[in-house]
């Protein structure tokens, strides 16, 4: 028996509120039982042990880069969706530049912190950057991160449960927000594990101004038999904007099952207006009392009707909408006139009107998403829990993601928001884009995803990814044959070509030697000096350098890219790199080319300092930026 717990668990049991993390909290503690009540910088804020430590793991710029894996992507050199392995605090980092306040949506799926889940967290800052790399990509023997590098388990035993968590979360959404255009959307899953601290945070990251809904998903219709109170059947997904200012309405399409148990009515109109239900056009709960809006309506029989309190619309809209066969009259019971109003599920041009989300969902179950991962690998223990396709479906929508936008989830999982985005795009012919993260995490060993041949949670992403793709295709093949053995009349548009493919993607070590300036001192400047005579890391390949410098120069990873020669022209010669060879001629042929800007590596100069010179001063007299690395 441990005496001191044992003396705690009694204390907690009368006094909860002196506890905070498990632990006494010793201003707590003199407030219940002394008259001194002084709490240290007493407001309304946020605070957690560890808080500090999140802020410094925010503030350490990084040297990583992404190396390209056209042998694990689709369509490599004509794609523009994106996937990352690696470390996604990391990644955000890698992106700052190349896509800050480019992301019109961003969808995660964190860690619940449900006591089981194993994540990373800032836990030493007593080591320098070296030595915490150095631990954090440990690795075993065939180059996979061990868990006992990267992760951490965190236990609801630890003192620090909730703290942990919290500095997990913070700086990831920090560099997320940063991501987000002006009238961008943010959606996390959580439970009630963590709902009240993830708001809290959010609020602090966003601005409270900027939250817009908590969603609740009713996730499964059953089950609960092990339960000892309340059978839990839901989730949250907390809804952020950037800017809400800057946010469009939210309209969604109407669910067309729900939709006809009320537009059930027909009339003239049907062919261009559809269906349409009735509304009362007396503004029964009103409590805007407006004197435009009390006016007698002369009913069929000639006689007066007048609203208890208002009509919902003015006589000048009442009118308009008479003339165009749009209100009703009837009879009650007690034989009064009663108006209403004709509401049509199509707009004037025939387009199926929009409607309100709403901040419930009761109609999408866990369950697909199980038979989705059976459907694409055949075994529904390859990824347990994965959230449904239709899920994804719905939050994009909600999120008015349109052509062309980018779509980022920094907790990718099994890949589902990329396949539901592939899915919606050929659905309705859009260009949605996707940035898709994970960690190479990797699986049990015990487990049927290890035995089927996926050693980390990125390899079944991909895979998922993969298969999707391929799904499509068969079906877009099928389809094909099915058209050529029909006539054409030559009346049916063609449809739009979508995005079947991505672009792979590792973390990896910067490509350049890194300049250790608070590691110098006299007795090492010379032999550092002369490291970097050539920056280039040895090993390093010109495919790797190249995206390296065109994320750090503020492209993105699907911008053009052209192989001219012995250089290569990023966004149509906007940027010139030259990183394999440099003479007159091919400088004469860039500055041809009129490019903004131009990074050529120095070594390439070697022994030829007056090249240097003279593509210095040509580049000068031509307007060009020119750096060399």
């Amino acid at each position: 028996m441990n005496t001191l717990q044992d003396r705690l668990e009694k204390l907690k049991a009368d006094f909860p509120e002196i506890f905070t993390e498990g632990r006494i909290d010793i201003e707590k503690f003199k407030a219940t039982f002394t008259d001194d009540i002084i709490f240290n910088n007493e407001r309304y804020v946020l605070n957690w042990a560890g808080k500090s430590d999140a802020f410094k793991v925010l503030q350490i710029p990084t040297t990583a880069t992404l190396k390209p894996q056209p042998e694990e992507s689709v369509n490599f050199d004509t794609t523009e969706n994106i996937f990352i392995e690696g470390e996604n605090l990391e990644v955000l980092k890698v992106l700052q530049k190349s896509y800050y306040g480019k992301i019109k949506c961003i969808i995660i799926d964190p860690p619940y912190n449900t006591g089981n889940d194993s994540f990373i967290y800032p836990d030493s800052f007593k080591e320098n950057k070296t030595d915490y790399e150095k631990r954090i990509g440990e690795k075993d023997e065939e180059g996979y991160l061990m868990k006992e590098g990267m992760f951490r388990k965190n236990s609801k035993d630890s003192g620090h449960y909730h703290s942990n968590w919290l500095s997990m979360m913070y700086p990831r959404l920090f560099l997320a927000k940063n991501l987000l255009r002006e009238d961008g959307v943010i959606f996390v899953h959580i439970d009630d594990n963590e709902v009240h601290n993830l708001r809290m945070i959010m609020n602090e990251i966003f601005g409270e101004e900027n939250f817009i809904d908590s969603i609740c998903w009713k996730k499964k219709y059953g089950g609960g038999a092990k339960e000892k109170y309340l059978v839990s059947v839901h989730e949250y997904i907390l809804v952020y904007a950037k800017d809400i200012l800057s946010l469009p309405e939210i309209l969604v399409e109407f669910d067309l099952e729900k939709a006809r148990r009320f537009y059930k009515y027909k009339d003239e109109k049907f062919e261009t207006l559809g269906y349409y239900r009735t509304h009362p056009l007396e503004a029964v709960k009103s409590f805007d009392i407006r004197e435009n809006l009390k006016f007698s309506i002369i009913a069929p029989d000639g006689t007066e009707v007048h609203p208890k309190r208002q009509w919902r619309w003015s006589k000048e809209r009442f009118e308009e909408a008479l003339k165009k066969d749009e209100v009703i009259f009837t009879k009650n019971r007690d034989n009064e006139w009663v108006l209403y109003s004709k509401q049509y599920l199509n707009d004037e041009s025939g387009e199926q009107r929009k409607t309100k989300a709403q901040s419930v969902l009761d109609d999408i179950y866990t369950q697909e998403g199980t038979k989705e991962i059976v459907d694409i690998f055949g075994d529904a223990k390859i990824f347990t829990f994965p959230k449904p396709i239709r899920l994804l479906k719905k939050i994009i929508e909600i999120g008015g993601v349109e052509d062309n936008d980018i779509i980022l989830d920094f907790f990718a999982g099994s890949a589902t928001s990329a396949q539901a985005i592939i899915e919606l795009n050929q659905e309705d012919e859009k260009n949605r884009k996707f940035i898709l993260a994970q960690l190479p995490e990797l699986c049990d060993p015990e487990g049927e995803a290890y035995k089927a041949g996926y050693k980390t949670i990125a390899d079944i992403s991909k895979e998922r990814i993969r298969r999707a793709i391929k799904k499509i295709e068969t079906e877009q093949a099928e389809e094909q044959k099915k058209k050529e053995g029909q006539i054409n009349f030559g009346d049916e548009a063609e449809s739009k070509a979508i995005d079947l493919g991505f672009k792979a993607f590792k973390l990896s070590p910067s490509n350049f030697k890194i300049w250790r300036g608070n590691e110098i001192n006299e007795e090492n400047l010379v032999q550092q000096l002369d490291a970097f005579t050539n920056p280039v890391r040895e090993g390093s390949e010109q495919e790797n350098m190249l995206y390296e410098l065109v994320l750090k120069t503020g492209y993105s990873l699907t911008d053009k890219i052209e192989k001219k020669e012995s250089f290569y022209s990023i966004k149509d010669n906007e940027l010139i790199l030259a990183i394999e060879s440099i003479n007159q001629a091919s400088v004469d042929k860039i500055i041809a080319l009129q490019p903004k800007k131009v990074i050529a590596l120095d070594i390439l100069f070697k022994e030829n300092d007056q090249l240097k010179t003279n593509t210095v001063l040509q580049m000068k007299d031509a307007e060009v930026d020119f750096k060399t690395i």
